[in-house]
């Protein structure tokens, strides 16, 4: 402003004075233009592009003992499967940056999540076969309890942490149980639609639901009611144990895609949950006599 400032002054100093001003406003010819550096601005602007992915994709899988040793293999297996697929790798060309970050952990009670991917960037058949083999490399593992609310807790955090910016931020919940171990699911989830993160399910029901394991009659409902939310949001279930591997492609692929589920869910805010909110915990409790 004071550069500026000044040629105005002078400028019109020469204008009073009746003078001839065009040699004081031309730049010398001999004198090579100045060069100058982008501004800060358009550098940040270039790096946050750089950065820049359709979606941050949080996998949030369930290694409860109620899952066995078989469906915690079929498990690893479908989303490294799905991830390599020629479905996955199209739907991720097709979206607007055409790369997605991914990140994939594990759960079972309120404090016990572990990392297994670290935030990945997945731009083509490189990237996704490197993810896909991080996951099955991995040893399997199992451990008690199921808390879905310390899933979505331990996930918020995560965005924070990736050096990627996403037009969609998911967190991508699967589990065969209700929550029975940390704090209220549904209070975790509505804190989380708060900071503008969508919450998708993928509940299996592969088994027939069995007191001793804590399963329940219609998981799906809970998870609709219960667990997911956000714009966009849906819950995908697994009935058919050989469905298994082509539960989680669809999954993956409809959040690559943004797509929206055929039909509109509603919170549990706005209607009565068809299963209890509290199921899980109201049968640890009367299974412990707590």
């Amino acid at each position: 402003m004071r550069l500026l400032f000044s040629i105005g002054a002078v400028l019109l100093a020469g204008m009073l004075a009746g003078g001839d001003v065009a040699g004081i406003a031309a730049p010398s010819p001999k004198l090579e233009p100045p060069k100058f550096e982008p501004p800060n601005q358009q550098r940040q602007a270039a790096e946050l592009d750089a950065q820049s992915v359709d979606i941050e994709l949080i996998l949030a899988v369930d290694v409860s003992y109620s899952m066995d040793m078989d469906e915690l293999a079929v498990q690893r297996e479908g989303y490294a499967q799905a991830i390599q697929s020629k479905e996955f790798l199209q739907a991720l060309k097709a979206g607007p940056t055409g790369r997605i970050a991914v990140t994939y952990f594990e759960w079972a009670a309120s404090s016990d999540q572990k990392i297994i991917i670290p935030w990945r960037l997945i731009d083509g058949p490189e990237s996704a076969d490197a993810v896909a083999g991080e996951i099955l490399k991995t040893p399997i593992r199992r451990a008690s309890r199921t808390s879905i609310s310390g899933a979505i807790g331990f996930a918020m955090p995560l965005f924070d942490e990736d050096p990627y910016h996403g037009l969609r931020r998911v967190i991508d919940i699967s589990g065969d149980g209700p929550n029975n171990s940390g704090g209220p699911v549904t209070v975790a989830r509505d804190l989380a639609i708060e900071k503008g993160i969508i919450i998708n399910g993928l509940p299996i029901m592969v088994k027939e639901p069995s007191y001793s394991t804590m399963d329940i009659d219609n998981l799906d409902y809970y998870y609709e009611d219960c667990v997911i939310g956000g714009p966009g949001s849906f819950v995908i279930p697994i009935k058919d144990r050989e469905k298994f591997k082509e539960a989680i492609r669809t999954k993956l692929l409809m959040e690559v895609a943004g797509r929206m589920p055929e039909r509109p869910v509603m919170r549990v805010a706005d209607k009565e949950p068809r299963v209890s909110c509290l199921i899980g915990e109201k049968i640890w409790s009367d299974r412990s006599g707590r």
